[in-house]
């Protein structure tokens, strides 16, 4: 993503706080020119660098602060907290109301990716089992009308539109009045951009908005222009009353950070940003969690959602079998899918503790979904018998005909098959182990329902089949090990597809 730049700088300077020997106003102050330079490249307002300097230097006070206290951990907590006052202006979203309708009105500059996302946001919710439709009120652009009816049929959403009315007004008007006494739930209605702010827009918006009383504006801030931002949604906001923010185009090279702190200076909340082009790339953005996966520390909220989403805690059938210590290889086949399903690698791996989010670029990302689609083949090659076996790798050994049989089938290479089975009984073996863990699925505080001895046995383990790189990036065993620990605290369910999760990643390629 755009802002792992940033987030890998700033995370740079923290842990020149890890080295030091003495914390003292000399180190404070270079680590603080760091974090300052790192925002000012990413096109934040140097007024408000200037602002977050100060309010760290003037929380920071090394002659009141009491023998005991960690002073490292003070000083990283004032950062963040500093960070997450730039991108949140402490103003609470309008929160949509099921079996209502709630009429959501979009505004913004022409180019800004507003029509886009006024789809991506219909089928967020549409995923969520809300009525959702689209008005298009864009009488301006050519081709307006015709990319949503384009964007809404392959999304199976409803929309409405005309050819030959001209009038925005009438048009977004008589849209909401018909999807309102449909039933429908979510109404999105696009307007209009312009290439620059003209009074005619800013005209426009005002009667579309006065025609059909959104409860909510939102206004789409593209982050490919920069500082040039806040000044466009100053403009905005003093038209009409902008309740949100979508911010666009954060998967591109621009640098974002204009975008992200023009918002706090607007007193509007950001709600979802969007992170690519296809249709379910638009993330919901929480301010805590956003600031702590660009700090590396992960998002395990984030991360519970995206698992809860899948429904991986109804799987009592697979749980029951890692209690058991059981674990073959469709089920192996079934947590990959999973693993299809959650999303991008970069973005899960980014939810976790200790992971930065550019940790897979996308090259990587591609050559780690290819590979464990390439695995999948593999698995389709194989009999009932063997997906089902729960000593496969055995069975594999003693007739080896099995494994040229998989590969012919597969199209692959003897050396892939075995490939697949060496990390099978590696992840097999872990799955054994937790199975006898006794504690790990209870919910609550995993230390105290699991014995010490064997969760590091078990952590260990865990340690041997992620790759060196990965567990250096998570701090170790000791990383590895908080990282489950949270995970289990928030899903203890989830914890098994998660685990399979990191199987996925797990060994190295040979």
């Amino acid at each position: 993503m755009v802002l792992a730049d940033l987030g890998r700088k700033i995370t740079a300077a923290l842990h020149s706080l890890s080295k030091a020997t003495v914390i003292n106003e000399e180190v404070l102050n270079s680590m603080l020119k760091e974090i300052c330079a790192a925002l000012l490249e990413a096109d934040v307002n140097i007024r408000l660098v200037k602002q977050l300097r100060e309010n760290v230097r003037s929380s920071i006070d090394f002659e009141e602060m009491a023998g005991g206290l960690n002073k490292r951990r003070m000083i990283q907590s004032a950062v963040f907290k500093e960070l997450i006052k730039l991108v949140d202006p402490g103003v609470k979203p309008y929160q949509p109301v099921k079996g209502q309708a709630n009429v959501i009105m979009f505004v913004g500059l022409q180019g800004s990716g507003k029509t886009t996302t006024c789809t991506k946001l219909a089928y967020h919710y549409q995923k969520r089992n809300w009525k959702s439709a689209l008005v298009c009120a864009d009488t301006f652009r050519a081709g307006a009308y015709d990319q949503v009816k384009q964007n809404c049929t392959k999304a199976r959403i409803p929309f409405y539109g005309s050819y030959t009315e001209i009038d925005p007004a009438v048009i977004a008007q008589d849209g909401v009045d018909m999807f309102k006494r449909e039933g429908f739930e979510m109404i999105i209605v696009d307007t209009s951009g312009r290439h620059k702010q003209e009074e005619s827009l800013f005209e426009e918006m005002l009667a579309v908005s006065n025609a059909v009383q959104p409860d909510n504006i939102i206004f789409v801030m593209d982050a490919t222009i920069g500082q040039a931002c806040e000044a466009q949604a100053k403009a905005f906001k003093e038209k009409v009353d902008i309740g949100s923010v979508i911010i666009t185009k954060l998967d591109g090279h621009a640098k974002g950070g204009g975008a992200l702190s023009a918002v706090a200076a607007t007193s509007s909340p950001i709600i979802f940003i969007g992170t690519g082009e296809h249709i379910d790339d638009l993330e919901p953005f929480k301010t805590k969690p956003f600031v702590s996966k660009l700090l590396g520390m992960g998002d395990i909220e984030g991360l519970i959602d995206k698992v809860n989403e899948l429904k991986l805690d109804d799987n009592e059938e697979l749980i029951e079998k890692i209690k058991h210590g059981q674990f073959t290889i469709r089920d192996m086949y079934e947590q990959f899918q999973n693993i299809m399903k959650m999303g991008p690698f970069s973005q899960i791996m980014g939810m976790l503790p200790g992971f930065s989010q550019d940790l897979l670029v996308k090259g990587g990302e591609q050559a780690s979904m290819a590979r464990v689609k390439r695995m999948m083949t593999i698995m389709d090659s194989m009999s009932d018998g063997e997906l089902d076996n729960k000593d496969v790798s055995k069975l594999f050994t003693k007739q080896p005909s099995r494994i040229v049989r998989v590969a012919q089938g597969a199209g692959v290479m003897e050396a892939e098959v075995k490939e697949l089975l060496t990390h099978y009984t590696k992840f097999s073996a872990v799955v054994k182990k937790m199975g006898g863990v006794k504690g790990l699925f209870k919910m609550g505080d995993m230390s105290r329902n699991v014995n010490p001895s064997q969760m590091a046995k078990l952590n260990n383990q865990m340690a041997k089949m992620i790759d060196p790189r990965m567990l250096q990036m998570m701090g170790g065993v000791g990383g590895l090990q908080n990282m489950m620990r949270q995970l289990q605290q928030g899903a203890a369910g989830g914890l098994g597809g998660l685990g399979n999760l990191m199987g996925g990643f797990g060994g190295k390629d040979k």
